[in-house]
Formats: structure tokens, sequence, C-alpha cells
């Protein structure tokens, strides 16, 4: 049985950065797993969703920032604490792109097939706000 000294379990000041670097470095996985294999498939999205990528440093850019941030996610969660500061630009990109899609499809500019992604980053970005608010210094 525990004592008072010897308590069970985390502390309740180590359950934010528990939760913090589950969530983070869950994003991170799961953005590595879904955007890097977009490196290869330029020429499949070009013929499956036209118009054709035109711009293809666009493109590449494009999937270069998000890796980078995947990384970025990953570093968050291995020291939630330290980098609490860059949690609110993490939130800004989780929303950034939820809400861009989001609009987008209801102008009839993009697919349906693009809202369960941009419903994982409205999520995803949920879980980094709050994960932001429970750190609070």
């Amino acid at each position: 049985m525990p004592t008072a000294a010897t308590p069970a379990g985390p502390s309740i000041q180590a359950r934010p950065a528990r939760f913090a670097q589950r969530v983070f470095r869950f994003a991170g996985v799961y953005g590595l797993l879904l955007m890097t294999p977009m490196y290869f498939l330029e020429t499949r999205i070009s013929a499956g969703q036209p118009p054709a990528i035109t711009h293809p440093e666009f493109y590449y850019g494009f999937v270069g920032i998000c890796v980078a941030w995947q990384l970025a996610f990953l570093a968050i969660g291995n020291d939630p604490e330290r980098f609490r500061p860059l949690m609110p630009a993490a939130i800004f990109e989780k929303f950034g792109y939820a809400a861009a899609a989001f609009i987008l499809w209801t102008q009839g500019r993009v697919p349906a097939t693009a809202l369960p992604f941009a419903a994982a980053d409205l999520a995803l970005g949920l879980l980094f706000a709050a994960s932001y608010a429970n750190l609070r210094y």
C-alpha cells in the first residue's frame, strides 16, 4: 500500500506533462506516417485530383514544412515544459489547415475527401490547446 512518501502513480504536477507528451508524440508520428509518402505521390495526386500540380516547388515546399512540423511535435513531446512556448504556433498550424479546408469545402473548392484530415487536425489542435492550458507556469 502506498504511503504519503511514495504515492502511487504520477504526481498531479506530472500529469499535464504526460498528457502533452502523449498528444504531441502521437501527432508527430501520425503526421510523419501521413506526410512522408507525399514526397513520392506528386504524379499520382496530379492525375487523381486535377488540375495537375504546375508548381512542384510549392508542393514539395508544403510537404517539407509539414514534415518539419512533425519533427517539432516530436521535440515538444519529448520535453513539453521546455518547449511550451512553441505550442501556440503548433496550435495555429493545426487550426490553420482545418479552417482553410472547411472554408474551401463550403465554397466547393476542395473535395469532401479533405474533411476527415481537417477534422483530425481540428481534434489535434484542441488537444494541443488543452496541453498548453494544462502546462501553466
